[in-house]
C-alpha cells in the first residue's frame, strides 16, 4: 500500500521505523483527549460559579480589616489563574482533536516532521517534535 494510498488512522505522520496508527490507537486517543476535555470543561464551569460567588460576597466583606481582605484578594487572583490555566489546557486540547479529525494529528507545529507515534501515545496533547520542543524550552 502506498502512502498516497493509506486513509484514516494509517495516514497519520509516523517517524520512519514506526508502525502507522491503527484505528484502535487513534480512538483510544481520541478517548483519552476527549475525557480530558470534559473533565476541563467541567473544572471551567465550577471554578467561574465559585469565582462569581466570591465576587457577589465582595460586599458583604467591606468590613474586613486589611489582612483579611488581602487573603480574599489573593485567593480570588489564585482561582482565576487556575481557571486560565484550565482554559489553556481545554483550547490545546480541542485543537488537537481537530487535528485528528482534519488528519494532521501528529505532525509537528514548528518543522512539519512527524512527531512520533510513542511521543504522542504518552502525550496525546503534543504540538511539537521532541527536537522542536527542546529547542523552545531553551529560548
Amino acid at each position: 500500500m502506498t502512502a498516497t494510498a493509506r486513509s484514516g488512522a494509517a495516514a497519520l505522520a509516523v517517524r520512519p521505523g514506526e508502525k502507522h496508527w491503527t484505528e484502535k490507537e487513534l480512538a483510544e486517543v481520541r478517548q483519552e483527549l476527549e475525557t480530558e476535555a470534559d473533565g476541563l470543561r467541567r473544572d471551567i464551569s465550577a471554578a467561574e460559579s465559585e469565582i462569581a460567588d466570591r465576587l457577589g460576597d465582595a460586599v458583604g466583606d467591606a468590613g474586613d480589616d486589611s489582612a483579611d481582605a488581602g487573603a480574599k484578594t489573593f485567593q480570588r487572583e489564585h482561582e482565576l489563574a487556575l481557571t486560565e490555566t484550565a482554559r489553556e489546557l481545554l483550547a490545546q486540547t480541542e485543537r488537537v482533536l481537530s487535528k485528528i479529525d482534519g488528519g494532521t494529528y501528529g505532525v509537528c507545529e514548528s518543522c512539519g516532521k512527524p512527531i512520533g507515534k510513542a511521543r504522542l501515545q504518552a502525550f496525546p496533547r503534543a504540538t511539537l517534535c521532541v527536537a522542536c520542543k527542546q529547542r523552545e524550552e531553551r529560548r
